[in-house]
């Protein structure tokens, strides 16, 4: 007799114990579910160490925002942190994937009240004080589960609706998170998105032969034939002048996208003004970092130097004291608050 279907239930129940196991163990131990949840206070804290030990743009960006807000920023930024490395840190996609989903429960037991989790403990604070709908939050998700099943991108349409999973929620939480997600929403997303997926286009355009590695290709696939480019271009490490003019095509157009996405630092107050001038800068930094290189990304992985960092971060300064010298000209008065 074959097995009953709650004998089939039972092993799949222990498959999937198994591959979560698996994959808790290729992540740093603090990542898994403590016995005992937190205190908000402990919550916080972890999400703060977090976030100023693992991103230094996020820690120096970080400055430069209120007091009251650091906390929903910290919280947000360990909920993408370790959701990236759930997917991303754990080599075997079926361990991946299982972690993924299990920490899409959690999400959905957070929004009903039920927390386990430092991350989610600090979240589902930021959650209320914030109103953030759980929607951006679950699409970080469905991205990365789909980094585990799609290494090519057929056209650059299809690359930026992966983008609107995988970037573009960043932005939205933290328009949420600033209190400017209630007036000209549609617009403010729009702007915001075209300024988060121009970011995700830049870093993939730097990590061409990083992500190769991988086995990931984001440059689109109609646009490397267009060009005459091919996987086996990357491989040998060659910028060919085909693959050159095709770099120089997609920082073509992840400028023009930066450009337009500029117009949101203007309609949001001075605090998030100044980080989003900071992250456009340093997003078309990397542009011009592979401009420098002849559009030679394979040899060479282009970089931003710290004394270019700490430039812009004061060039951003200067554009929260003198409004003039931001990427986005300021519609509102000097005297307005954060």
């Amino acid at each position: 007799m074959g097995a009953t279907p709650a004998a089939n239930l039972q092993s799949s129940e222990q498959d999937n114990d198994a591959l979560l196991a698996a994959g808790w163990a290729a992540l740093p131990p603090s990542y898994r579910v403590p016995a005992v949840a937190p205190s908000l206070a402990e919550a916080r804290a972890w999400c703060t160490h977090l976030a100023e030990t693992h991103y230094e743009n996020f820690h120096v960006a970080s400055w430069f925002l209120p007091k009251a807000l650091r906390p929903h920023f910290h919280a947000i930024y360990a909920y993408c942190r370790v959701s990236d490395d759930l997917g991303d840190e754990v080599p075997d996609s079926a361990q991946a994937l299982a972690l993924l989903d299990f920490w899409g429960h959690e999400l959905d037991a957070c929004y009903e009240g039920r927390t386990r989790h430092p991350v989610f403990v600090a979240l589902a604070e930021t959650i209320r004080a914030c109103s953030i709908p759980k929607q951006p939050f679950a699409d970080l998700l469905t991205a990365f589960r789909q980094d585990q099943t799609v290494p090519r991108f057929a056209t650059m349409q299809d690359l930026l609706a992966y983008c609107r999973y995988s970037a573009d929620p960043v932005g939205r939480l933290v328009l949420y998170a600033c209190g400017e997600a209630s007036v000209d929403q549609a617009e403010r997303f729009r702007l915001s998105d075209l300024t988060c997926s121009a970011l995700q286009l830049a870093n993939f355009w730097q990590d061409v032969r990083v992500d190769f590695t991988k086995g990931r290709v984001y440059l689109p696939q109609d646009d490397m034939q267009r060009f005459g480019v091919t996987d086996d271009t990357i491989a040998a490490g060659i910028a060919t002048p085909e693959f050159r003019a095709l770099l120089h095509y997609e920082v073509d157009f992840a400028r023009a996208m930066f450009e337009e996405g500029l117009q949101l630092i203007g309609m949001v107050n001075r605090d998030l003004a100044l980080d989003l001038d900071l992250f456009s800068r340093g997003g078309l930094e990397i542009l011009r970092a592979i401009e420098l290189q002849d559009y030679d990304v394979l040899s060479s992985r282009p970089s931003i130097s710290k004394s270019t960092k700490l430039q812009l971060a004061l060039r951003a300064v200067a554009g929260k004291l003198f409004p003039f010298l931001a990427l986005g000209k300021s519609s509102r008065s000097n005297g307005e608050a954060a």
